[in-house]
């Protein structure tokens, strides 16, 4: 019975329902008018979508349980450290944090606006580093390595990147007066939308929103960002709202004549999870202990995937414009 009920609790935690359930048990329906309550009936929704995706996918005749069986095996094992570490650092740093906040927003709804902004200001930051320094790369690829998109791939993350996202949005967002309630709601808002952004093409063939691509990033916008293709390389780093995209200049819509090839440029065997999680580990490895010099060496580590000290320059910036020149010259 005891592991029975740690299945349960399982269940609800994924699904994210144990705010709605205690509703229920109170028989206080009016708490759902509440900004608590509305969060309640917000949290469920992303990982039910994953499951819908699924749904529909077995009835349809499409689903391949391949492309499954890695994310969610990535998903089980995250779930289990969480369970042994057992620390939130949000709230850590929501705590430590918010003496040094710039000022403090009131939770009133319009300053859910600038919440957004800066919550999309870190996302953008950070996402940003996560392509363009190599050790986080090493993390950040776990998420890029599948080779087809599906909803459940928003939770193919590694461990330790999930950390270090929840302290840099934590401690960023609080220091500029984002309210912790606020920062929560628009954290699962943003939840729910990634994981419709990564839903599959089975599932959406064409994943273009109309009008809403100019304001918006939609599934194709986001389908982009997972494409390996040269011009589709480090771009499309928001969330949501494509404003910090368009301001820096990594904006890019899916063109047509470039079909989107999903993963990364190193040839990984994406079925087998101990390369899709420490392969690039091991290449940043190989490439420290075959050069010489100890600054060559931090380069490595801290410069750009495809930098070479021997001048050979394979980053995503450089390649994404030599293919941009030639295309434009197609064009």
């Amino acid at each position: 019975m005891e592991f029975l009920s740690k299945i349960l609790n399982e269940i609800i935690d994924f699904f994210r329902i144990g705010g709605l359930l205690s509703i229920i048990h109170s028989g206080h329906y009016e708490i759902l008018l509440t900004l608590e309550g509305f969060l309640s009936f917000l949290s469920p929704i992303a990982p039910i979508l994953i499951i819908l995706e699924i749904f529909w996918l077995l009835v349809s005749h499409r689903f391949n349980k391949e492309t499954y069986r890695v994310p969610f095996l990535i998903i089980v094992i995250n779930r289990v450290l969480t369970r042994l570490i057992g620390v939130s650092v949000i709230l850590l740093c929501i705590k430590v944090f918010s003496k040094y906040a710039l000022f403090h927003v009131p939770l009133k709804w319009y300053w859910f606006v600038y919440g957004y902004l800066v919550y999309e200001l870190n996302t953008f930051i950070r996402h940003y580093l996560s392509h363009k320094v190599r050790l986080l790369w090493c993390f950040h690829s776990v998420h890029h390595a599948p080779e087809s998109l599906n909803a459940s791939i928003t939770l193919n993350t590694s461990y330790i990147e999930n950390i270090y996202t929840e302290i840099f949005t934590a401690t960023f967002c609080t220091i500029l007066g984002v309210n912790p309630i606020m920062l929560f709601t628009i954290m699962i808002i943003d939840s729910i939308w990634g994981a419709f952004a990564h839903i599959s093409e089975s599932s959406l063939k064409n994943a273009r929103l109309g009008f809403l691509e100019k304001i918006i990033l939609t599934p194709s916008h986001h389908r982009v960002h997972h494409g390996r293709n040269f011009l589709y390389m480090d771009t499309n780093f928001c969330s949501i709202l494509n404003i910090w995209d368009r301001l820096f200049k990594t904006y890019q819509e899916e063109e047509e004549s470039v079909p989107v090839e999903y993963g990364i440029t190193r040839e990984v065997d994406s079925g087998k999870i101990i390369d899709v999680y420490f392969g690039e580990f091991g290449e940043l490895w190989q490439d420290i202990k075959n050069t010489s010099g100890l600054k060559n060496k931090l380069k490595y580590v801290f410069m750009p995937p495809g930098w070479s000290p021997a001048g050979e320059d394979f980053t995503a910036k450089t390649l994404r414009n030599n293919f941009l020149n030639d295309f434009k010259h197609e064009v």
